[in-house]
């Protein structure tokens, strides 16, 4: 077996090089292989400069694009996956790669399709008051709508069998990614399970990406893809 792991990357030279090299050094069951996606969408730091010292590593690939947002560049990854398992990794510090094992176990005990590593049902750590109210209201608005029981929608870690998520079309660009492959996952009837992680939240002055028209735009797509 072996595992895609895809991280989209904006302007984290100071981030992207520990993120990669947290994967690199993820023990994964025996006899399995890994490959490390990274996609450099359109960068204006030094981010394409740190990615620079990966040249060669066999376990490394990093593909470069304009800028057109997270959707646009997970959706490059997973087109370039070659794995039977697809991850998807932020480029920043929020969620330690050192927790890939617990988002394994439902997929290799048959017991799920897809993973979700719950923020909500783990430890969250430097959260906003705001965001986790924004959070709350996208899951429950969700589950209304599409008769589920998630209780974080809008997790970065998400864990796919490669079969499902290559046969998902994505349309949206940039941070719509996480309700839109989450509604059209339970429209194919694949199985969601959740599993506890812990999170440590960033603030903008650290790089955080996501504002309220973004959110907003997250939010939306919920009421999009279900009618």
């Amino acid at each position: 077996m072996k595992l895609s792991v895809i991280i989209p990357a904006y302007n984290e030279e100071r981030t992207v090089v520990e993120v990669i090299n947290a994967v690199k050094a993820v023990v994964l069951p025996l006899g399995w292989e890994r490959e490390i996606l990274v996609i450099n969408d359109g960068s204006t730091d030094g981010t394409a400069g740190a990615l620079g010292r990966f040249d060669g590593d066999r376990f490394v690939k990093v593909f470069q694009q304009t800028n057109q947002g997270k959707t646009a560049a997970i959706r490059r990854g997973i087109k370039e996956a070659t794995g039977g398992l697809v991850l998807i990794q932020d480029a920043d510090l929020e969620y330690d790669p050192a927790q890939y094992p617990r988002l394994l176990a439902p997929i290799l005990s048959g017991q799920a399709d897809a993973v979700y590593g719950s923020r909500f049902k783990g430890v969250i750590e430097g959260m906003a008051p705001m965001n986790r109210f924004a959070n709350v209201v996208s899951n429950v608005t969700f589950n209304l709508l599409f008769g589920t029981r998630l209780t974080d929608i809008n997790t970065c870690f998400k864990l796919f069998r490669a079969q499902d998520i290559k046969a998902i079309a994505l349309e949206s660009d940039h941070f719509s990614f996480e309700t839109e492959v989450t509604a059209k996952l339970v429209r194919r009837g694949v199985r969601i399970v959740e599993v506890p992680v812990k999170y440590q939240a960033r603030s903008i002055v650290q790089g955080k990406k996501i504002n309220w028209p973004k959110a907003l735009g997250m939010y939306g797509a919920i009421i999009k893809y279900r009618f």
